[in-house]
C-alpha cells in the first residue's frame, strides 16, 4: 500500500498540485475527470490549468507531463450520476475515462454511488438500473485492467445491501469498492459495525477514500440518522474516532495494495493559514501507520 491525495484537498492547502505533493512529501494523485475529459495539470502549462483527455495526442502528452514530475495518478475520480436525464451520455462518458486511465496506466477508477432520485426508487430498480450501467461499461472496456470502485457515497451507497446486490449482480473482479473509510461512520452506523462492514468489503476493495470523524463518546456505538452533525464532528484523520491503522491492516490482511487516499474535509473548522499544517499531519500519519505494517 502507498498514500496518495485528491487533487481537490491538495488545493485547499497549496497553490498547485505539485508544491502540495512536495511539502506533504507523496508521489500519487487522484484526479477528478470532468465530463468534458478535463483534468488537473500538476501546475499550470501555458497558462492553463486542466488538461482535456479527448485524443491519443492529449493523453500521451499528459502521461509526459506526469512523468517529468514523478508523479503518480493512483485514480481517475468520476462525479457520475446514473439516473441522469441522459443516462446513455453518462456511460459513454465512464467508457471515456475508463479507456484514458487504461492509456496512463492508471489502475482505477472511482464511480460515485449517487443518483438523481435515489430516495424515490425501490432497491430493486435502483440495483437494477447501476448494475446495467457497470454492466456496459465493463463490456466495453473488457481488454483492460483497470479496475472500478463504487463509492460508498451518499443515501444508497452506504447501504451494504445496495453494493452486495449490485457486485453480485455485475459479478465481475474488476468492479469493487472505493472504500470511504468515513462515510460507513457518517451514514449512521455504529463504530463497531463501521469495522465489521469494512471486513466485509476489503476484499473486494479496488481504492479508497480516508477521512474520520470524532463524535461523542456516547454516540459512537448508537445508531445516527444519516450524516448527522457531519459539519461539527469532523475531524483530522489522527482524532477521529476510526483506527485507520486497524482499518489497514484489514485491508493487507485482506489482499488490497492499492492506495490510501488522503480527504480531509475538516480543513473548514480550522483557519486558513492553518490547513497546510492539518494537512501535513494527516499525511505523516500515513507514514506512521504504512511503516508500522511494513515492520
Amino acid at each position: 500500500m502507498y498514500a496518495s491525495v485528491r487533487d481537490g484537498i491538495v488545493l485547499h492547502g497549496w497553490p498547485t498540485i505539485l508544491e502540495g505533493l512536495e511539502e506533504l512529501r507523496m508521489e500519487a494523485v487522484e484526479f477528478e475527470v470532468k465530463r468534458d475529459m478535463s483534468v488537473l495539470y500538476l501546475e499550470p502549462q501555458d497558462g492553463q490549468t486542466h488538461a482535456i483527455l479527448d485524443s491519443d495526442e492529449a493523453i500521451e502528452a499528459y502521461a509526459e507531463h506526469l512523468a517529468t514530475h514523478g508523479v503518480r495518478a493512483s485514480a481517475f475520480m468520476l462525479g457520475n450520476d446514473f439516473n441522469r436525464e441522459d443516462s446513455d451520455a453518462e456511460v459513454d462518458w465512464v467508457i471515456r475515462v475508463v479507456n484514458a486511465a487504461a492509456a496512463l496506466a492508471i489502475p482505477a477508477v472511482r464511480i460515485d454511488a449517487i443518483m438523481t432520485g435515489e430516495r424515490e426508487m425501490p432497491l430493486d430498480a435502483r440495483v437494477a438500473h447501476f448494475a446495467d450501467c457497470m454492466k456496459r461499461v465493463l463490456d466495453k472496456t473488457d481488454y483492460h485492467i483497470v479496475e472500478m470502485g463504487i463509492e460508498n457515497h451518499g443515501f444508497q451507497g452506504n447501504d451494504p445491501d445496495f453494493l452486495d446486490r449490485v457486485l453480485d449482480s455485475v459479478g465481475s473482479d474488476r468492479l469493487g469498492l472505493t472504500l470511504d473509510t468515513g462515510n460507513f461512520y457518517w451514514a449512521g452506523h455504529p463504530l463497531s459495525r463501521v469495522y465489521q462492514i469494512i471486513e466485509h468489503f476489503a476484499p473486494r476493495t479496488k481504492h479508497t477514500h480516508a477521512k474520520n470523524i470524532n463524535y461523542p463518546k456516547e454516540y459512537r456505538e448508537t445508531k445516527r440518522e444519516l450524516g448527522w452533525e457531519y459539519g461539527t464532528y469532523v475531524s483530522p484523520l489522527p482524532d477521529g474516532d476510526v483506527n485507520h491503522a486497524r482499518v489497514v491492516k484489514i485491508l493487507r490482511d485482506a489482499g488490497y495494495a492499492g492506495d490510501l487516499c488522503l480527504e480531509d474535509e475538516s480543513l473548514g473548522k480550522f483557519p486558513k493559514e492553518e490547513w497546510q499544517s492539518v494537512l501535513k499531519r494527516d499525511a505523516e500519519h500515513f507514514r506512521e501507520i504504512l511503516e508500522d505494517i511494513a515492520l
